[in-house]
């Protein structure tokens, strides 16, 4: 018998995810949601639930389902989600916490820090292995949350690979184009082979776990690394000029790997056309949708990428999580990186056979609390919707913007939100005369947390002529209040480092 454990809501929940209780069934549900739809775009309806908290196992819990809410948040609304975040109550150096840094790693709910321990508490075991009670329980869990994520970023459960972050997704896939090209996987792999004279094409906004690993892979194989520029606003060029999308794609190219929503730059880029001049002459799609998948509704079948990675981490999961989503066709043809325990049919002295995707990507022991963590964390963020979550996030990201536009030496990277261009709550910028990494002491001395230096994107930052900035970034828990005390922290710095 199919077995859906569960632990019963136990701890309390507050605010507006507190109204919904624990009667999501399975691995993946919401701490409680208020106004809340476990299904908000299009997914999760009928979906086996969550561990939520710390109480019982119940093996035969019903499912709940709740019609969406669709009114859009507000500062009232952020209060009451703020409660679900214990960390937010804390004061640094005096002053309340501002945390304007989640775009480096998200702040948890108690649900998500609940269900971890609830897991060790009662269920932990080993999974795919062990005939026990327990190992079949945590099974069970760990795959309902396989399929409690492939809902929310709408996949379907065998196209999700479990990796301890986005970086490791990037590597595995590269590394296994490696493999192909070495001749593993038969004529299967055949698509995945790079050889002299193939080429790999990324974009010049790339955080370097997007632009690394494909290095790498040209230099094994021999392949051509080719980059599709920048115009002076921050927008990737796509038909003007030779370093433009549709000049740099071409015969040649094997693969196109670029970024869902910039970290640097903020603004969400042209997926559906790049993924058109891609498909076009045959080439693979990787998509970082780790800027995307956290604050953005994110259908991949929808978008029609081949592949794509994001972080638990940065969505309001722990750390050491992470998903590789794959086409189900590509991944069963794709040639492991990673092998040894739980990723093979049989082994013998000479040859093995690899199990069938996504286990063939999953040697080892798994990551299981973590995985069971990051579905509760898709739960919570669907009950509270993620077109909520995205307008909010728009109009905070405005706000941010349009105030650090108006502080005289403030230079802000990237295009400003327009009709042509959708911005997420992200703003990069440089005062001039004051280093980056003063401007972050300034603010944290007032308890505003923000991120210093190149975040991991060198490239995108000398395209402009600089070295450094300062990046505030905001998420569903941000506040109007928080983004303006950022605004005026940093117009406060130019008159205490004497450059106003």
């Amino acid at each position: 018998m199919r077995v859906s454990p569960r632990i019963r809501a136990g701890s309390p929940v507050s605010g507006e995810v507190g109204a919904i209780r624990g009667e999501l069934r399975g691995a993946g549900g919401a701490g409680g949601a208020a106004n809340a739809d476990p299904g908000t775009h299009g997914r999760n309806a009928g979906a086996a639930g969550t561990l939520v908290s710390l109480v019982t196992i119940d093996l035969n819990a019903p499912t709940s389902t709740r019609e969406p809410d669709t009114r859009a948040l507000d500062d009232a609304a952020v209060a009451r989600i703020r409660a679900d975040f214990p960390i937010l109550a804390r004061e640094v150096n005096g002053h309340p916490l501002v945390y304007l840094d989640s775009g480096a790693t998200s702040q948890k709910p108690q649900s998500v820090i609940d269900v971890e321990r609830a897991y060790y508490d009662t269920v932990n075991a080993a999974v795919h292995r062990g005939a026990h009670t327990l190992a079949g329980e945590a099974t069970e869990l760990f795959e309902n949350a396989r399929a409690t994520v492939a809902r929310f970023v709408g996949a379907a459960d065998d196209e999700i690979v479990w990796t301890s972050n986005a970086t490791e997704g990037l590597n595995l896939l590269a590394y296994s184009m490696s493999n192909a090209s070495l001749g593993r996987g038969g004529e299967d792999a055949a698509r995945f082979r790079l050889g002299p004279g193939d080429e790999i094409v990324v974009t010049e906004l790339e955080h370097h776990a997007n632009l690394v690993p494909w290095q790498e892979l040209a230099f094994r194989t021999g392949a051509t690394l080719r980059v599709i520029g920048l115009d002076d606003e921050g927008r990737i060029r796509l038909d003007e000029g030779p370093d433009a999308a549709a000049n740099v794609i071409g015969a040649r190219t094997r693969l196109v790997a670029f970024t869902h929503v910039s970290n640097v730059l903020g603004a969400v880029n042209p997926v559906e056309r790049l993924v058109d001049l891609a498909h076009a002459v045959g080439a693979l799609v990787v998509l970082d949708a780790c800027q995307s998948a956290p604050h953005l509704p994110l259908d991949l079948h929808a978008l029609d990428v081949d592949f794509a990675v994001f972080s638990g981490h940065k969505m309001l999961a722990p750390t050491g999580i992470g998903v590789l989503y794959g086409r189900s066709e590509l991944l069963n043809a794709l040639p492991p990186f990673l092998t040894g325990g739980s990723m093979i049919t049989t082994v013998g002295l000479t040859e093995s056979e690899f199990l069938p995707a996504p286990m063939r990507f999953e040697a080892g022991t798994q990551r299981v609390s973590q995985a069971i963590a990051l579905a509760t964390a898709c739960d919570y963020l669907d009950a509270i919707g993620m077109h909520r979550i995205e307008a909010w996030e728009a109009a905070l990201g405005q706000r941010l913007y349009e105030g650090l536009a108006g502080i005289p030496g403030v230079r802000i990277l990237g295009p400003a939100p327009d009709a042509r261009t959708e911005r997420v709550g992200l703003a990069s910028f440089v005062v001039d005369g004051i280093h980056s990494h003063d401007v972050g002491q300034f603010l944290d001395d007032r308890g505003i947390a923000v991120r210093v230096g190149h975040h991991c994107a060198q490239p995108v930052h000398r395209r402009y002529g600089i070295t450094a900035t300062t990046r505030a970034s905001a998420y569903l828990y941000t506040t109007t209040a928080e983004v303006d005390a950022a605004i005026e922290a940093v117009a406060d710095s130019r008159s205490f480092f004497r450059v106003a």
